[in-house]
Formats: structure tokens, C-alpha cells, sequence
């Protein structure tokens, strides 16, 4: 009887486009759509435009709102590090992480580089979400871990060999090597604002492409890497079972969830609860005596209520709830360098506590809770509640409303007639030919 590995890799290989079901298909659409709008968006960072002129201007991998192309390997890195800079990827409840950013990247590039045609992206971006997702879930990371960089790595690879074309044995050896080459990540980079963290995705896909390329070249892994990393090294349980379970049946894509607001998701919770209060009753800053939020434990964590910089405001509850009340929003323009030195927005946010309530954590991770009080300055208090988040698949957008996010997102690249040609071909991605006229 074949090990849970074959079994993966077995699937990871033989998988075809006529095997993906019409809703697969079009919500990896969707999701390819919304992934390259966010890195759109966050190339245009100060830092990440800098990175990319550092970049030499060979190859023929899109280096996403650069305006040019490079090798495989700097685009995928490249994109990675832009995809997640603003907090605005999707990502997957149930493995506490970020699949797409972690593997379209890699799978653009090595696709594009070679002249493949969507069909290919479609299915070598759906697997390598899933086994991605499948590790995240199989695993617990140590608690001082940050998710990124770790078992995103592996997705990536497994999507750059489909595309390669592997066969089951080269692909478990692509995923041994691979997860050898994963980041002893820190969670107190984003605690702390430290924007390093913003490197992990780009390293991982891009650490994606070289173990391919080492397989190719020769080298080789573990016998099984993923249960000797993901259980002993960067986890200590790893459950093979996991990995297996329901394969094919169900595709972790589609339960994947969408983000609005600008921040970690962690802080949804709170503001989708706070957005209930304000639509019944409008509160201004000035008006609030303090504000409790009792949420899930990896919520509680995010307590800062003095952040140093955007990228720790985006990772701070106190500062997500004072800087929507303030502004009014909780989309791009409120998580910047103006709105973190807001006198007004640093004194609500002083003002907002934070706490685990383990009821809430319980509920993890079917939902993602957040309870939350205001108390106003005329005794008052107002009272709001979140169980699932807007934007997951138990409550989700709305074609339109992602529509909307990709050409808010887009904007900041490219003018609106490409954002609009770009929209309509990734819609039609089964039809295309090939992938180096996406981007044209």
C-alpha cells in the first residue's frame, strides 16, 4: 500500500484540467485575478520599487508593475514580496495562512518563461494551493513562527513541477527537497513591524523554482521531508492523514477567503463586529471613553495600541478599530504613514483593549469571532458581534465587490483600460493560448 506521500504526489501528477470541477475553475480565476492585483497594488511601494531596480532587465517573467520582465526566479521573488505587502492576499482559515501568494508567483513565472498556456496555471496554481493548504492545516507551526515562508514553499514547488511536467517520483522528490529549503520565520516581525516579514512569500517562491531545479540538477531530499520538517523541525505533530484525507473530493481554493479591509485578517473579526455598531449608530472619535474587544487568541496577540510603523499598524486590533472610526474606512488609505502618525488616531487607539476570551478561541477553526463594547463619554455603550468574517466562504463577497477591489488595487499601477484588458483575459484564462501574451 502506497505511503500517504505517493498518494500526494501520485495525485499532484496526474492531475488534469477535465478533472476540476466549473466552481474550481472559476473561483481559481477569481482568485489568480485577486492575488495579481494585490501584488499590482504593493509594487508600488517605495521599498519594493527600489528592490525591483536593482533587478536586471533579463528574461522574459513579468515583474508585475515594474514595467518589465526579469528571470524566473527574480519575478517570482519579486511579486511574492509585492503580493503581500499591503495585507490585501487572500488566504485559508483552516491552514492559518496565505496559499495563493505563496505559489502564483513562482507558477507566472516558470509559466511564462516557457510559453504555457492558461489551462496549465489554472491546474498547477489549484495543486500547489492544495498541498500547500494541506501542510498548513497537517501542522501546528511553534507558536513564535510566522506562517509565510514555511509551507508556502512547498506549494510553490509542487505547481512549478506540475508545470514541468513531473512525473509522481520526480515530484516527491521535488517536495523533499522543498521542504528543506522552507524559513525559520519570526511572528514577532509583524508584531513589530519588522518588514522583513514581507520577504518570506518572495523567498518562498522563489525557493520554490530552485528545488525543481536542484531535482532536476540531481540533487535530492529526505525520504519523507515534509513529516521530518513539518513535525519535528518548525512543528512538533504532523498528521499524515491530513495530507490525504478527502483528496480530490474537495479543494481547499474554494474555501479559501477574500480580504477588504487592509490588515490581518485577525483583526477582521473585530471590525466586521465594529462595522455593525457604526451602521446603527455613528460614534466619533472624540466621543468614546474606551473600547473592550474580547476575540480569539491569535487576535489578542495584535494588543499594540502604539504601532511604529504601517506594516505593525496592519497587525494591531487597537489601531484597525481607531483608524476606521477616525477615517471613516478600513481600505488602503487607512493604514498609512499619515494615519499612523494621526494624533487623534494614536489617542483612540491607546484607548482600545484587547483580550483573549477562550469561548471565542474554541469556536477556531470553523469561525473567526471577535466581540466588541464601546463605552462613549455619555455612559452609552454600544455593543457589536462577529462570528464568521465577511469575505470567507460562509459569508462571502460578491463577484462585484471583488471586481471592484481588483480595479481599486490595479489603479495604483496601471491605467484603467489595461486593469480592464487584464480582468477580462484572467477571466477567460482557460483560453489562453499563451501566457506570455497576458501581461502584452
Amino acid at each position: 500500500m502506497a505511503d500517504y506521500l505517493d498518494k500526494l504526489c501520485n495525485f499532484a501528477a496526474g492531475l488534469r484540467y477535465a478533472q476540476l470541477g466549473a466552481q474550481t475553475v472559476e473561483q481559481a480565476k477569481v482568485v489568480i485575478a485577486d492575488t495579481l492585483a494585490a501584488i499590482a497594488a504593493g509594487s508600488q511601494e517605495p521599498e519594493v520599487v527600489t528592490l525591483a531596480g536593482r533587478v536586471r532587465h533579463q528574461g522574459n517573467s513579468t515583474v508585475i508593475g515594474a514595467g518589465m520582465c526579469s528571470s524566473a526566479s527574480s519575478a517570482a521573488f519579486l511579486n511574492g514580496v509585492a503580493g503581500t505587502w499591503l495585507e490585501m492576499d487572500e488566504g485559508n482559515r483552516f491552514s492559518r495562512g496565505h496559499p495563493s501568494v505563496h505559489v502564483l508567483p513562482a507558477a507566472l513565472a516558470y509559466a511564462e518563461e516557457r510559453g504555457l498556456a492558461g489551462r496549465d496555471l489554472l491546474v498547477a496554481v489549484v495543486v500547489g494551493y492544495e498541498v500547500g493548504a494541506r501542510i498548513g492545516i497537517a501542522s501546528n507551526l511553534r507558536p513564535a513562527m510566522h506562517p509565510h515562508g514555511t509551507w508556502g514553499t512547498v506549494g510553490a514547488a509542487i505547481a512549478v513541477a506540475k508545470l514541468a511536467g513531473a512525473d509522481a517520483a520526480k515530484m516527491r522528490e521535488v517536495v523533499n527537497v522543498a521542504s528543506s529549503l522552507t524559513l525559520a520565520t519570526s511572528k514577532n516581525t509583524m508584531l513589530q513591524g519588522g518588514t522583513v516579514r514581507n520577504a518570506y512569500a518572495g523567498v518562498s517562491n522563489q525557493m520554490g523554482l530552485l528545488a525543481l531545479e536542484l531535482v532536476e540538477c540531481g540533487f535530492s531530499g529526505e525520504r519523507d521531508g515534509l513529516a521530518s520538517v513539518f513535525g519535528a523541525v518548525v512543528s512538533e505533530s504532523f498528521d499524515r492523514e491530513k495530507m490525504v484525507e478527502g483528496l480530490g473530493e474537495r479543494w481547499q481554493i474554494d474555501m479559501n477567503y477574500f480580504k477588504r479591509h487592509s490588515c490581518c485578517r485577525y483583526n477582521h473579526g473585530a471590525l466586521d463586529a465594529l462595522d455593525g455598531i457604526l451602521a446603527r449608530t455613528p460614534v466619533n472619535a472624540d466621543d468614546v471613553e474606551r473600547i473592550d474587544v474580547a476575540s480569539y487568541r491569535h487576535a489578542a496577540e495584535l494588543d499594540d495600541q502604539a504601532p511604529r510603523n504601517v506594516l505593525a499598524a496592519k497587525f494591531s486590533v487597537p489601531f484597525a478599530i481607531a483608524t476606521r472610526i477616525a477615517t471613516g474606512s478600513s481600505g488602503l488609505a487607512s493604514f498609512t504613514w499619515e494615519c499612523v502618525r494621526d494624533e487623534a488616531i494614536q489617542s483612540l487607539a491607546k484607548r482600545v483593549f484587547v483580550r483573549e476570551d477562550p469561548a471565542l478561541t474554541a469556536m477556531l477553526p470553523q469561525l473567526r469571532p471577535a466581540r466588541v463594547k464601546i463605552l462613549l463619554r455619555d455612559d452609552r455603550e454600544l455593543a457589536g458581534a462577529a462570528d464568521a468574517n465577511r469575505g470567507d466562504d460562509q459569508d462571502p463577497y460578491s463577484r462585484k465587490e471583488l471586481a471592484e477591489k481588483f480595479f481599486e488595487l490595479t489603479e495604483r499601477a496601471w491605467p484603467p483600460p489595461s486593469a480592464r484588458d487584464l480582468h477580462d483575459k484572467l477571466h477567460k484564462l482557460d483560453e489562453l493560448p499563451d501566457l506570455r501574451s497576458l501581461f502584452a
